[in-house]
């Protein structure tokens, strides 16, 4: 049968690709569970994601742009209502603040978010704010509002990304919040977890969940979201890893974003002791928590509503005691270390500012160390 020049160039391609190695950046990318590991003993959700709570929608906006830009933004939606209007039950832990969280102390006095949350670069801060702002007024129903709390959160991109540029513009906060939606969140570099960098390797945007069967037959879930560009050595899965990185440069500063969602009915004080037991699940996945780290976690609860012109009273479900905390705190340490370990498992190595590179990173070194592991065992 006659071979065509045509035909053997495409066979000659096809080995080709079968035969070369995979370059780390070309490798897929896997998350925690894809490789049959869990952090704890709890369920995950179904899409083992932030939106698991029912009603919250994650959307970004990534901006990559030349050899320099590398940033972007990331909304955090409670629900699809006007949140102004109707707010939710919210409280913030400080666990370093060497950060800029807009909107933190209103949150901590009257204990409500009533806009998206946005998490983005340090020096956009401002720029969302404003374009938080912006969409709050222009909503049905606003039209008489004339303060706006707006809560966004940071993380410093400047090591790949040019951030003295100012980037970010309004239009990139709409489109974050328009871009919002339920079901699966993407993950890694994407959103304001582009240009981020964690635990010596690509960082980004991370998510898990836990579900809890309480006494009465109910089921509540305890979703979490990270925007990570912190740490040193990572830990995980019972080994520790390197990178040349901070070998080399000595960089463990930074920050990490936790933004939590829970469908329990909980008081303020409550999802502020939710917040603080976050960091125990961030704790595990390094050994040291630095001085230039800004870390702050966001608490929410979608079980109800707290109106902005009250008639008299607002009404709030039967509240989960103190004695029944301990399963929640268990369920945010949990889903907290398992975001943070997906947002720098699904991230790509990345190229950036002045020709900087933050390698991904190395799965397979994970998996070498595992099956040796469970060779050992045998």
């Amino acid at each position: 049968m006659a071979v065509t020049a045509r035909t053997l160039i495409s066979l000659m391609l096809t080995l080709f690709l079968i035969l070369s190695p995979l370059s780390p950046e070309e490798k897929e990318r896997v998350r925690l569970e894809d490789l049959n590991l869990k952090v704890g003993t709890l369920p995950r959700g179904k899409f083992n994601a932030i939106t698991d709570v029912v009603g919250v929608k994650v959307g970004h906006y990534t901006l990559i742009k030349g050899d320099d830009i590398r940033t972007g933004v990331t909304a955090i939606i409670p629900h699809s209502g006007n949140l102004y209007q109707e707010k939710v039950p919210a409280a913030i832990y400080v666990f370093n603040a060497y950060g800029k969280l807009a909107g933190y102390t209103q949150v901590e006095e009257l204990g409500n978010i009533e806009t998206p949350i946005i998490l983005t670069n340090t020096l956009a801060v401002g720029t969302a704010s404003t374009a938080l702002v912006r969409y709050t007024l222009a909503q049905e129903g606003n039209e008489n509002v004339v303060s706006v709390n707006a809560v966004v959160g940071e993380t410093n991109d400047g090591y790949l990304n040019n951030i003295r540029k100012l980037p970010i513009k309004e239009e990139h906060i709409f489109e974050a919040i328009k871009n919002a939606h339920g079901g699966k969140v993407e993950e890694g570099c994407v959103g304001a977890g582009t240009g981020t960098v964690a635990l010596g390797f690509k960082g980004g945007i991370g998510t898990s969940s836990r579900i809890i069967e309480y006494d009465d037959g109910k089921r509540y879930t305890v979703g979490v979201l990270v925007q990570t560009n912190f740490g040193r050595e990572l830990h995980i899965a019972g080994h520790k890893f390197s990178s040349n990185l901070y070998k080399k440069e000595k960089r463990s500063k930074g920050s990490c974003m936790i933004v939590i969602a829970t469908d329990a009915p909980m008081s303020v004080r409550n999802l502020k002791r939710l917040a603080k037991r976050a960091f125990a699940g961030m704790a595990r996945t390094t050994n040291v928590m630095s001085n230039g780290s800004g870390d702050y976690a966001i608490a929410f609860s979608t079980a109800y509503r707290i109106p902005h012109y009250p008639n008299g009273y607002v009404e709030i479900p039967p509240l989960i005691p103190n004695s029944r905390m301990t399963q929640f705190f268990q369920a945010v340490e949990e889903a907290t270390q398992e975001a943070i370990y997906n947002s720098i498992m699904m991230a790509e190595s990345m190229k950036g500012y002045k020709n900087r590179y933050v390698a991904a990173f190395p799965i397979d070194s994970l998996k070498a160390k595992i099956n040796c592991l469970q060779e050992q065992r045998r």
